[in-house]
């Protein structure tokens, strides 16, 4: 594999020292960019688009054309384990995501297929080493999963969901339907990612977007241990070198120190977590991901400037830190405020990675 340039963002996953903060973006490749909405048109659909695996690496690259982000995430979509197993997936204009069976019986569950990833998701692995060939070592490639939890919350509710009422009243009623769907899910992520790896992915991200909807004690009994048998499944390293995992919770920030136990190497914080606070009670044991407010990209340059400083002072002097937002990126997003973005992270944070400070 060709020497990467630039491991500012892998080194700072495990806290070691880096010249400035490296960023990237959730969702860095979508809808905001015009480009990305060309190709799409181009690809005829959003799921032909994450089957090609040549515009999937097109608009992979798009962001960091535009942008010096300092690593590049796979295109593709958190459902393509359910999809694999055979629910039907697609895309209603407008309306997100559906499924055409959905998962809430006995029945459900024996009826879902036998996968194996490099196989049965062989277009996503065909994605990740066109990626790799073509970002030539320039940035390191992240490779995902949605978390066992947020891939039962769809394929119970057979799609998106307001409430998650028929997703909690399995787990809460049918806790051991529950378990089994959610067994079957973390093999069969820990699977998916190990070929990401495999393939070329050299950092892989756990989306735990509905893990905030439940409980404290349902997130860990339905949530986090499901993440942390993902992990341990994992390799730890790819072409002599550590891949560090991330995980993220969207509405997680009251777990995080459970979050610092589960084995990732860094966990991402939303931007309703104070990024300082949560630095003094997890910071010295992962790195910390985050956790810009999305919808600041509406604001001015001037004001976006602004609340980077103030993100920047809050955690403070040293290594550990991906900036990062707090969710993906709004489709509505004028491309020049993110511009602003990248620049006020890349101006203003080398000061905080001076020798002995």
């Amino acid at each position: 594999m060709t020497e990467l340039k630039n491991d500012r963002f892998l080194r700072a996953l495990l806290r070691q020292p880096v010249d400035r903060t490296p960023i990237w973006m959730m969702r860095q490749a979508g809808r905001y960019l015009p480009e990305y909405r060309a190709t799409r048109k181009q690809a005829g659909s959003f799921l032909d688009l994450c089957k090609n695996a040549e515009l999937a690496c097109e608009v992979t690259l798009q962001p960091l054309r535009r942008y010096p982000m300092d690593a590049a995430i796979l295109f593709s979509d958190i459902l393509t384990v359910p999809d694999a197993l055979g629910l039907g997936l697609y895309f209603e204009e407008g309306e997100g995501p559906r499924f055409r069976k959905t998962v809430r019986s006995e029945a459900d569950l024996a009826g879902l297929n036998d996968i194996v990833a490099e196989d049965d998701l062989g277009y996503v692995m065909s994605a990740v080493r066109t990626i790799r060939r073509e970002l030539n070592g320039d940035v390191p490639l992240i490779g995902f999963s949605g978390s066992p939890w947020t891939l039962a919350t769809y394929m119970v509710e057979g799609g998106g969901s307001k409430d998650f009422a028929r997703v909690k009243a399995m787990a809460y009623d049918k806790p051991e339907l529950m378990h089994r769907l959610l067994t079957l899910l973390a093999d069969a992520v820990a699977d998916y990612l190990s070929a990401q790896i495999r393939a070329g992915a050299q950092a892989v991200q756990i989306f735990d977007t509905w893990g905030g909807s439940l409980s404290a004690a349902g997130y860990r009994e339905f949530s986090l241990p499901y993440m942390q048998r993902v992990i341990s499944r994992l390799p730890s390293e790819a072409e002599g070198r550590a891949v560090p995992v991330i995980v993220f919770t969207k509405g997680g920030g009251q777990w995080l120190s459970a979050i610092a136990g589960c084995g990732a190497q860094a966990v991402g914080i939303d931007w309703t977590t104070d990024i300082g606070l949560a630095r003094q009670l997890i910071g010295g044991t992962v790195a910390l991901q985050g956790n810009m407010d999305p919808s600041m990209l509406f604001a001015s340059p001037a004001r976006i400037r602004e609340e980077v400083a103030t993100i920047l002072a809050a955690y403070g002097h040293g290594s550990g830190h991906v900036f990062n937002l707090g969710h993906g990126i709004t489709p509505g997003v004028d491309p020049d405020h993110v511009t602003a973005f990248v620049e006020a992270v890349q101006e203003l944070s080398p000061r905080y990675h001076q020798a002995g400070g």
